[in-house]
């Protein structure tokens, strides 16, 4: 039996006109047109594979990077690193999703093989 993962994770930006992918594969996050044309490819095979994904209804994109343990926000064109966003040292450990609540200005952080969820407050 083949199996074939493609896709790990897949955001759209709040106006529809571009998609978000991360494979299981190469260290990648690909940014597509709505009709499928490849736009930008963001790739750090220092950080890591990247796991989360989610896009903010401002349209500012948030990567989770396992082995790096990092949350990164990379920019709206998905072809470069704008910011860090939270490190090991604020207590990140193999980041898994992450999700941004308007309701609460924070960024949640959820953890492979860790039962904490993180919270950040964001101004």
């Amino acid at each position: 039996m083949l199996l074939c993962f493609a896709v790990r994770k897949c955001a759209v930006s709040p106006t529809g006109d571009r998609l978000y992918i991360t494979s299981y594969g190469p260290h990648k996050l690909l940014t597509l047109a709505r009709d499928g044309t490849l736009l930008a490819t963001y790739s750090d095979t220092a950080l890591g594979v990247p796991t989360g994904l989610h896009v903010t209804p401002a349209g500012q994109v948030l990567v989770c990077r396992f082995w790096s343990h990092t949350v990164q926000q990379v920019g709206w064109e998905g072809e470069s690193k704008l910011a860090t966003l939270a490190t090991q040292k604020d207590g990140m450990r193999w980041p898994w999703s992450v999700c941004y609540s308007s309701t609460t200005s924070s960024i949640i952080v959820g953890q492979d093989c860790d039962d904490n969820i993180l919270v950040f407050r964001v101004e």
